[in-house]
């Protein structure tokens, strides 16, 4: 079926191709050092706490999808999982900072979260008990995630005025968690401290000279339970980016106690903001949010080199997400993207809200198939490796560009994103070691109808004549041209579960690496030159 469909779309690419305009983009790749690096882990998903209750714009699209009640035996759910190899996952949310542990001095029945007018977001406290965080390690250590755990950062404060809440962090609670997990052994990679109280905060926020205090008591606590064996980082504050806030909680909690800081960023506006679908075609938009990276990078270097930033929270559109374009083939523009932007500003890690639950789950909130941007994940995490490579290219700003080294086969992988409708792009890559010969022949438009389709179908398959080197293409198109279509193509083969419930495999295609990249209107395109010289990767 696969070779069925391969050989239909080189039959039809040349006419669709020829019926439409293209721009010609050189992009020049700077191999010689890299300008920034992603850890290991890069790509990240999160788990929530929030209940079926849980409801925006008239809807509730949480279903079962909690820390507290989704099915951890599902076996797609494993899968999903192991096809990182590793996945990290990031457990926590907004109602973080209501959870307490089942703990043998908690002091209070263990009872899952209910609705409260009094409570923050509507719900009273929660709790989570040690069968379900045993239940949740079997599912971790069965599938080989690495694990950051948000601990609640509000116990023991009082409410001073409304939203601003005072008072030093009682850590008794998330020290007897602590001891527990430790006992049974379950790897916990970093622990991150509190949700969203930073700045103004989201519900409620805490003066950045108390929080980092409560931090240093918090890495006392690591460093006693974790003395003789490697410790897990501690990250915060899991919050919304505020300049002076971010840098006073580093110069409070002072050298190597923050080794992440996290920031949440949703900036394509409400899920229910019928806006969110344009802003993600729109190139200006996609690229205000370089700002808050390159300022978060400056912050850390200034107040914390020993500290890196890391996205702990993104889901695009906030409160659950929009249900009419989070979890479609068009939500990959806007994420692809933004991983591309964070990496080049040195974000080591990138957490997507989230891997189930909501609108913008990266799995069904029922069925626990993968959504389209499940499959640009992956993707990313089996093609881009740590090495962030600088760029040069002239065109269209609807065409972005990414390079990195490449992460299995050396040489680079490039990202290639195009948001234009109606404009493809013929893309040739040059190397800066040899860009000076390339720009002294100049880079035209050829006329000729035969050379015009020769180089239009390289990258379906077509046997190369000008050179042994292949690159491999991965193609990503939306399903019958519809951009808010639930199936992804990948080389115009649906990507979707096997008969036996598998994650498809994701094959690429073969092309001659000297051949121009064509890009089709509102299409994606990974593609990994695995010869390409670069000698920071």
């Amino acid at each position: 079926m696969r070779l069925w469909s391969l050989l239909l779309l080189l039959v039809c690419l040349p006419t669709l191709i020829l019926s439409e305009d293209y721009s010609d983009v050189t992009v020049i790749v700077r191999g010689s050092k890299t300008i920034a690096a992603t850890s290991d882990e890069f790509i990240c998903a999160t788990l929530d706490w929030w209940p079926p209750e849980k409801c925006n714009y008239d809807q509730c699209p949480w279903g079962k999808a909690s820390i507290l009640n989704m099915d951890l035996t599902n076996p797609l759910l494993a899968k999903v999982i192991q096809a990182f190899s590793p996945l990290r996952i990031r457990v926590g949310g907004s109602l973080q900072d209501q959870v307490v542990y089942e703990t043998p001095n908690l002091g209070s029945p263990c009872r899952p979260f209910t609705k409260a007018s009094s409570g923050l977001f509507g719900f009273s406290k929660g709790c989570i008990t040690m069968e379900r965080w045993d239940a949740m390690n079997d599912l971790f250590l069965n599938t080989g995630a690495v694990i950051t755990f948000g601990l609640n950062a509000l116990r023991g404060r009082k409410q001073i005025r409304k939203g601003v809440w005072g008072g030093a962090w009682n850590s008794s609670n998330a020290q007897e968690f602590m001891e527990y997990t430790v006992s049974m052994n379950y790897p916990i990679d970093s622990w991150e401290f509190g949700n969203e109280l930073s700045g103004s905060g989201i519900g409620a926020s805490v003066g950045a000279e108390q929080y980092g205090k409560d931090l240093v008591e918090l890495q006392k606590i690591v460093d006693q339970l974790y003395e003789n064996s490697s410790k897990p980082l501690v990250l915060a504050p899991g919050g919304f980016y505020d300049k002076q806030w971010f840098a006073k909680l580093l110069d409070v909690s002072g050298p190597n106690v923050v080794r992440g800081m996290t920031h949440h960023i949703y900036n394509l506006g409400a899920g229910n903001d019928p806006h969110v679908a344009n802003r993600i075609l729109d190139p200006q938009h996609l690229s205000r949010v370089s700002d808050t990276f390159r300022d978060l990078q400056l912050t850390v270097q200034r107040h914390g080199p020993w500290s890196a930033p890391w996205v702990g929270e993104a889901g695009g559109a906030y409160n659950s997400g929009s249900r009419t374009v989070s979890n479609t083939f068009l939500d990959s523009f806007w994420y692809l993207d933004q991983l591309g932007q964070s990496a080049k500003y040195d974000t080591k890690v990138y957490c997507r809200q989230t891997l189930i639950g909501g609108n913008y789950g990266l799995l069904d909130t029922d069925t626990y198939v993968p959504n389209p941007d499940y499959y640009s994940a992956l993707l990313w995490h089996r093609l881009m490796g740590n090495g962030v490579l600088s760029i040069d290219f002239g065109g269209t700003s609807y065409l972005r560009a990414y390079a990195h080294c490449g992460k299995q086969k050396g040489g680079i992988a490039l990202l290639l994103i195009n948001l234009s409708q109606n404009m493809g792009s013929m893309v040739t890559v040059r190397n800066d070691l040899n860009v000076g010969l390339a720009q002294g022949q100049g880079i035209t438009r050829d006329s000729s109808f035969v050379h015009g389709l020769k180089r239009t179908v390289s990258w379906v398959g077509s046997k190369a004549s000008d050179g042994l080197e292949k690159r491999e293409e991965y193609h990503l198109t939306a399903q019958d041209g519809n951009r808010f279509a639930r199936t992804m193509l990948l080389n115009g083969v649906p990507l979707e579960l096997t008969e036996d419930g598998d994650i498809p495999p994701m094959y690429p295609v073969q092309v001659s690496a000297s051949s121009p990249i064509y890009v089709a209107p509102l299409s994606i395109a990974f593609v990994v030159f695995p010869d390409f010289e670069a000698d920071a990767c």
